[in-house]
């Protein structure tokens, strides 16, 4: 049967995208649903098979199609972060009926979206941090990604919003400097007083109830305004984010030009500059890399599109069909 169309995932904590294009670069259709995400179920990987393999099947039968049509397929997923997790979802993958894809975490889609090469580095600032790198060979690398300061995961708004409330504690309690934060965050988490700061803090964290992103503007708006403290917290994490941006770069056989691709709500919705330019400075002075940075404003899930395309052709599309790709994606998401 004539294999004509490609499916792209981009599977992330709490939600999933799967497209079907066809081999033009032709949109056919979308299911936007819920997380598939192994380590979001107790039976684990079986859950993703049975998740994944519903929302694919529907999205097929309902164009009159079956896996006999699909050449190719691209999966972004949350969760793929260590080699025998992906070696485990990529027999999820091949049990759907897939027998040309590529099986990564989700980092790796914010290079195939933001970089018309294919290759490149991503970093991923959002509620979480990681880093992927795509080499010009097709060699992959992931750093960080696992949720711990034991590989790096020193960024992301869960960090960040720690580090904040850490900071205000330590001018209560722990000989700190005093911080211009600690007003407008206990105003935010409607603390009374700042015997109650602990117990408020860590109802926060345990429930994952933080107003990650409010806190952050506090954060950033005190930093511009030259608050040390708040100024400390973006170093650590922009050193952060360039150690594992050049660490990858340098795993890699990159050329002397680097794609660094800046995804996740803290990089494309910054309100201050200091971050991203704390970490442009840190990776000129560890890297003789000459770096292009672009802030990724395309959906990830057109990383996705892209990358099942390039297998199924065996190069990257023509910027033609990745402009119309991008633009189909994005008028999609905008309607979900």
């Amino acid at each position: 049967m004539n294999r004509q169309y490609v499916i792209g995932v981009d599977g992330g904590n709490s939600k999933t995208d799967y497209f079907l294009f066809d081999l033009t670069g032709k949109y056919i259709d979308h299911i936007h649903a819920g997380t598939c995400s192994h380590e979001r179920f107790p039976d684990s990987y079986e859950s993703s098979y049975r998740i994944m393999n519903e929302n694919i099947q529907l999205l097929l039968s309902r164009n009159q199609l079956s896996m006999d049509h699909v050449v190719a397929g691209a999966f972004g997923l949350a969760g793929a972060d260590v080699p025998s997790q992906k070696i485990y979802l990529s027999k999820v993958v091949e049990r759907i009926g897939f027998t040309q894809y590529a099986v990564d975490n989700d980092s790796f889609l914010g290079i195939k979206a933001g970089s018309e090469k294919g290759f490149g580095i991503c970093s991923i600032n959002g509620s979480g941090t990681v880093t992927g790198g795509i080499s010009p060979s097709g060699d992959r690398l992931q750093i960080g990604g696992v949720g711990s300061e034991l590989s790096g995961d020193e960024a992301g708004g869960y960090f960040l919003a720690r580090k904040i409330l850490r900071t205000v504690y330590d001018s209560f309690y722990r000989m700190g400097p005093v911080t211009s934060m600690t007003s407008p965050v206990m105003k935010l988490l409607q603390i009374p007083d700042k015997s109650m700061f602990i117990e408020h803090a860590m109802n926060g964290i345990l429930e994952r109830t933080l107003p990650n992103t409010e806190l952050m503007r506090i954060m950033f708006e005190a930093a511009d305004h030259g608050d040390q403290q708040a100024v400390n917290i973006i170093d650590h994490t922009a050193r952060q984010l360039a150690y594992s941006t050049v660490g990858c770069m340098h795993n890699l056989d990159f050329g002397l030009e680097v794609d660094v691709i800046l995804a996740g709500s803290v990089w494309v919705k910054a309100e201050s500059p200091l971050l991203l330019h704390k970490y442009k400075t840190y990776i000129t002075s560890l890297t003789e890399h000459q770096c292009r940075f672009h802030i990724l404003q395309v959906p990830p899930a057109t990383g996705a599109v892209l990358w099942a395309l390039e297998i199924a052709y065996g190069q990257p599309v023509d910027t033609t069909m990745r402009e119309n790709i991008i633009s189909s994606v994005a008028n999609v998401q905008r309607k979900t």
